[in-house]
């Protein structure tokens, strides 16, 4: 109780979805709030569903989870000690929620202590493997690109792309290492922007592939144009992310504004971290138009 009163705070600031019914109120909050958003969590991975209506804006969804009665998972479906640990969690009074030492001592938690859970193989069941990889696909040429063509003070975060095991090659060279790699891309990037900022030479993707390689990496190869521009990416086939345009839905004449074009292939394979990626080789060609 004392660690739950040295830590009060007093700020709004998180996802409205998961918030507890203090913070919504914002009303004073600590620990507790974390256990409940917790419950909530648990609720939808059980059920597959989000317990409240959140589709009809985030003052609808707050008015819920103050004014209707906490969600409970369902006892015909659910074991005994899942509903009681989402319960629990799901108190509208905060001092009433348990501590996370007192849930690590639920009898749903010790229940499942000493089970062998092989987590790869569920995940490798819950995701489409294709899809996976095209989502990797997207997520690598997306977040290269915006960084080569984005603002300056943005652009060291590249170099946490690559590490000691990456080689880049260009122009019939190779460059290993964080660091040579790093510095070699740098390089490009400066003879790229030229000496007319804002605009800068920029790429148009165009089209993009994706297969699998090795042990959990991908073979990325994307071919594209520069276009004189601005520090934004244009996508054409092959990208399937939300909410960036296709080249083709943009009144611009791809043709006459082409300087050149690239290709460039990635392969990338899992870091160290859980859902960390490192490009460890990289083959770019330019050619002028």
């Amino acid at each position: 109780m004392w660690l739950n009163m040295a830590f009060q705070c007093a700020t709004f600031i998180g996802t409205v979805t998961y918030m507890s019914p203090e913070r919504i109120r914002n009303e004073s909050y600590s620990y507790p709030a974390d256990i409940w958003s917790l419950g909530l969590a648990l609720f939808e991975c059980g059920t597959g569903e989000f317990p409240y209506t959140a589709n009809d804006g985030p003052v609808t969804l707050m008015l819920q989870i103050v004014d209707d009665p906490s969600p409970s998972p369902s006892r015909e479906k659910f074991s005994s000690e899942f509903c009681s640990f989402i319960d629990a969690c799901l108190q509208k009074d905060p001092d009433a929620r348990p501590t996370a030492d007192q849930l690590l001592s639920h009898p749903f938690i010790k229940k499942h202590e000493n089970s062998q859970v092989d987590l790869e193989a569920f995940v490798g069941s819950v995701f489409d493997p294709v899809q996976r990889l095209k989502d990797l696909a997207d997520m690598l040429t997306i977040h290269y690109y915006l960084l080569f063509d984005g603002p300056d003070e943005d652009w060291p975060h590249m170099k946490s792309l690559y590490d000691e095991r990456s080689i880049f090659s260009f122009t019939g060279k190779q460059y290993a290492g964080q660091n040579d790699v790093f510095a070699t891309l740098s390089d490009i990037r400066r003879k790229l922007k030229g000496e007319w900022p804002p605009e800068m030479l920029v790429h148009v993707v165009e089209k993009l592939q994706c297969r699998a390689h090795g042990e959990g990496g991908v073979a990325i190869r994307v071919s594209g144009s520069f276009i004189v521009g601005n520090h934004f990416i244009i996508c054409g086939d092959g990208v399937q992310v939300e909410g960036l345009p296709n080249f083709r839905d943009l009144s611009i004449d791809i043709a006459s504004r082409r300087m050149g074009t690239f290709k460039e292939q990635f392969i990338i394979e899992p870091g160290d971290g859980i859902g960390c990626f490192r490009i460890v080789n990289q083959e770019l060609y330019v050619m002028k138009s």
